[in-house]
Order: C-alpha cells, then sequence, then structure tokens
C-alpha cells in the first residue's frame, strides 16, 4: 500500500474538528494537521430538537474554512462523520443537504452506538495496559458508554445527554444553584441506575474522553496534581476524590469566574458544570477509584477501521 492522506471532519454537538493523517505503508499514521472550532451546534435544540438558524450557519461557515484549509495537503480522501445533535435532529435532511451543497461533503451520520464503537476502538488501541473499565465520552448532547474486559466491550451505548443541552434544561450556564444540580444529578443517576452493565462493574476505573473530560484534566494539571512535565494529557490518572474536589470548585463559582480558571478554556465556562456531572455521576454511581484521560477517541477509532478495511491493515 502507498503512503496516503486523509483528512476527518468530525463535526460533534458542541465543536467541529478537522484532523489530516498520512497513512503510512506499514499501517502506523502521522498526524498532519488539527483544528477545532466551537460551533455550538445543539444549542437552542430543547425539545422541539430542531437545528437552529444561527448555530447551522456558524457551522457550515467553519467547515467551508476547513475544506478551504485543505488544499494546503494532497489529501486522497475526505471523511465526515457527524452525531448527536445531528443525530436527533428532526431537520436533519435539511442540514445535511445545505451542507453538502456548500462544501460538496455527505456527512456520514453516526449512530449512537457506531459512536461508542469508535470510541471503544481508539480506547483500546493506545491504552492497552488498561485491561478492565469503563469508556465515558461526554460530547455536547449525549454520553458514550462501554465497559470493557480484557479488551472486549461487553456493551456499547449512547445516552441522550450532554453538557449543552444540560446547561440548557437545567439552568447551569452563570449561577449555579444547587436544587438545579440536584435536579440534573437525579436525572443522570436515573439512567445509570437502569443500565444492568453499573451493578456488574463496581470499583472499575473509568476511561473519559470528550472536552469537558480534557477540561476536567488541564485543571489538575494547573493544581499540580499531575506528573510534572507529562507531554500530554493521554493517560492521565487522577482520583475520585481529585473529580469531586474540582466539580466542588467549579460548582460554587460565577460563570464569569470560571472563565479566568487556569486550565479552563474561556469560551467551555458555561458548560463546565454540566459538562462535569456525567462523569462525577459516574464515579459515584461505580465507585471507580480513579478515572484515566484518553485523548484517542472517535476519530481515531475511524482511522483504525479505515485502514483495517480500506487499505488492509488491522
Amino acid at each position: 500500500m502507498q503512503e496516503k492522506n486523509i483528512a476527518i471532519i468530525d463535526l460533534g454537538s458542541n465543536s467541529a474538528r478537522l484532523v489530516v493523517e498520512k497513512i503510512k505503508e506499514d499501517g502506523s499514521y502521522e498526524e498532519l494537521y488539527r483544528v477545532k472550532e466551537d460551533t455550538r451546534l445543539s444549542q437552542g435544540m430543547g425539545d422541539s430538537l430542531l437545528l437552529q438558524e444561527e448555530p447551522m450557519e456558524k457551522t457550515i461557515t467553519v467547515l467551508k474554512t476547513y475544506m478551504a484549509s485543505l488544499q494546503n495537503f494532497s489529501v486522497d480522501a475526505v471523511y465526515g462523520i457527524t452525531t448527536a445533535a445531528v443525530r436527533t435532529a428532526k431537520n436533519q435532511a435539511e442540514f445535511l443537504a445545505r451542507v453538502k451543497q456548500a462544501i460538496g461533503l455527505q456527512l456520514r451520520v453516526l449512530t449512537g452506538e457506531e459512536e461508542a464503537h469508535y470510541d471503544f476502538l481508539g480506547v483500546i488501541a493506545s491504552l492497552p495496559k488498561v485491561l478492565s473499565a469503563v469508556i465515558l465520552d461526554t460530547g455536547g448532547a449525549s454520553v458514550e458508554l462501554i465497559p470493557f474486559h480484557h479488551q472486549v466491550a461487553e456493551v456499547e451505548l449512547s445516552l441522550p445527554f450532554g453538557a449543552v443541552n444540560l446547561s440548557e434544561k437545567y439552568q447551569l450556564a452563570d449561577t449555579v444553584e444547587k436544587s438545579q444540580i440536584k435536579a440534573a444529578c437525579q436525572k443522570i443517576q436515573s439512567a445509570y441506575q437502569g443500565l444492568p452493565f453499573i451493578r456488574q462493574n463496581q470499583g472499575q476505573p473509568i476511561i473519559l474522553l470528550g472536552g469537558a473530560n480534557r477540561s476536567l484534566a488541564k485543571m489538575a494539571e494547573k493544581k499540580g496534581w499531575t506528573k510534572q512535565n507529562q507531554p500530554t494529557l493521554h493517560g492521565l490518572y487522577l482520583t475520585s476524590a481529585h473529580v469531586e474536589e474540582i466539580f466542588a470548585a467549579i460548582a460554587e463559582m460565577s460563570r464569569a469566574q470560571r472563565e479566568h480558571l487556569a486550565g479552563l478554556e474561556k469560551n467551555r465556562a458555561d458548560i463546565i458544570v454540566s459538562g462535569l456531572l456525567p462523569v462525577l455521576n459516574l464515579v459515584r454511581a461505580l465507585q471507580a477509584p480513579r478515572v484515566i484521560l484518553s485523548e484517542s477517541g472517535v476519530r481515531e477509532g475511524l482511522i483504525y477501521e479505515l485502514m483495517k478495511e480500506e487499505f488492509g491493515h488491522s
């Protein structure tokens, strides 16, 4: 197989990402380019499940810049995927048609199970020493959950809540009322306790994916809770007590205070309380002793599958 350059556009519910990867003859790959833009595509969907005009326009503008930037690379193929916001939108067909007209690319709408499966593939390829754990990917409008043992997934599923829609539903963007956090926690715990694998995986570590969980790791790093001079956050361990401590601190802050919090991106200040609720409640539900950050997830899982199916590598 000759070397190939591929591009992946990953359109999430909160942000859009573009990566360009060089697929090498030996089946390895090298990242050539990466960019992320916050688009908040799921903003304002609420119970109507309709993508709103302003987020759609913003997202399409970002996608146009992504396609233009690919002119700087010799790309053999472009793959576009999208997740929970588009997956659940009643005006999905209209949005996908507008995207195709604007950039000439038909986005593939991943099911919740497909998104979870790619998360799983990305994690086990990059954290092979973790034999058993529960993966949690927190997105803008969904979370994916995958308990696995000896690199075999027990189940791969998606639940319809995430950082953006929890923030909107429970008014968690600005100064947060404890009653609202309690209501959101009850909703999440109810969903978790309905899953049989929760009882079967007590005491397992949790592997974290998603922007809110990366922010958790960055805030912990700023507090000096991580190894000094660690080159990346991938594989970083935090105790469950650290998760509880960080959440308790940010829950007491106003949005303005969170905007100046070390390790937290300013544009994530309005959704970080809601974004950490899924991991906070999963730690409690599993009595997990620690969490482990993975920077390898959906996109890396997709690359793994592409190399296997299209380029002949396993």
